[in-house]
């Protein structure tokens, strides 16, 4: 399939790009968001892009000539570092959208997706830490069997952990096709059209990428990068990351508290530093049809309220 950004209209309104604007794409992907944004920066807008897969870093190379854009092999975790170099004063706009690309899920050689037969990887970046079969070759059943239940949601969590554990211990896993029949074979039959692996194949992504601790590592970061006004843009595919962002722009949406028994005129009590912007966000019924990969973003967003320096 080829690869559309996901709401990309209501992105860019969550933004509300200022053409010599200062943006920062956390993911660049294939680069949809990224183009868009450019299209509406003026010739003193800047945008630097982040992504830790290099086949993403690669299709940046179209971009190479716009004087205006950088992008950097970087986990969004490390975008502090990053920002100290390209906007130290910091940015207008930084969107996050999260989860697996379509390329990624299309190439049977990252080992993404069960549709596909390839080997079981499942890394952002495959230059760093283990694939899936390295890990499964070696995890305890309580442990994947906590992983599953804790990041895929999977009610069967112990029962697949124990088929892994006992399957390992004759046959190595090696491949996604393997893993998915594996699991079809070790549950009971689920509902018409989503494949028993979904959950499984979620959560052992989630684990082997650590993306809750790199999106619980980034937020504050986002936070400390905006300018007074700027925004935050925030795609979420499942609960687990959407749960995550609510909560932290909630939190910091109410005025920091006041110490019991200080007196504090009203004019004085601090503001709080971010500020919701309306509800989330999810697609319609137009870009459901042209791209069902959407069906389960969620889009949030927030405006830095006010920046204030020790």
């Amino acid at each position: 399939m080829e690869h559309q950004p996901v709401l990309l209209e209501e992105v860019l309104e969550a933004l509300a790009v200022r053409v010599d604007g200062c943006y920062v794409d956390c993911t660049f992907g294939r680069g949809g968001h990224s183009r868009a944004l450019l299209a509406q920066l003026g010739p003193k807008g800047r945008l630097l892009a982040l992504d830790r897969d290099p086949d993403a870093v690669s299709a940046a190379a179209a971009l190479a000539g716009d004087p205006r854009f950088s992008i950097r092999r970087r986990a969004f975790a490390d975008l502090a570092p990053e920002l100290a170099r390209f906007a130290p004063e910091g940015v207008d706009g930084i969107l996050l959208d999260l989860g697996v690309s379509s390329p990624q899920l299309d190439q049977a050689g990252r080992g993404f997706s069960f549709r596909n037969d390839g080997p079981l990887d499942m890394r952002m970046d495959p230059d760093a830490g283990e694939s899936v079969a390295e890990f499964l070759a070696h995890v305890s059943v309580e442990a994947l069997a906590r992983i599953l239940r804790d990041l895929g949601e999977e009610r069967h969590a112990m029962r697949i952990a124990r088929a892994v554990v006992a399957t390992r211990e004759h046959s190595p896993l090696r491949t996604t096709r393997q893993l998915a029949a594996l699991v079809a074979s070790s549950v009971p039959r689920g509902k018409p059209g989503i494949d028993p692996a979904t959950r499984t194949f979620q959560a052992l992504r989630i684990h082997i990428n650590g993306e809750l601790d790199q999106l619980d590592a980034v937020l504050p970061q986002v936070l400390g990068a905006l300018r007074a006004g700027g925004r935050m843009a925030v795609i979420s595919f499942h609960s687990l990351e959407d749960r995550r962002v609510k909560q932290f722009i909630a939190r910091h949406s109410r005025p920091p508290e006041v110490p019991p028994g200080l007196a504090v005129r009203e004019d004085q009590r601090p503001a709080s530093p971010l500020r919701a912007l309306g509800r989330a966000i999810v697609a319609g019924p137009v870009e459901l049809q042209r791209n069902p990969r959407a069906r389960s973003a969620v889009l949030r967003v927030a405006e830095r309220t006010a920046v204030v320096h020790a």
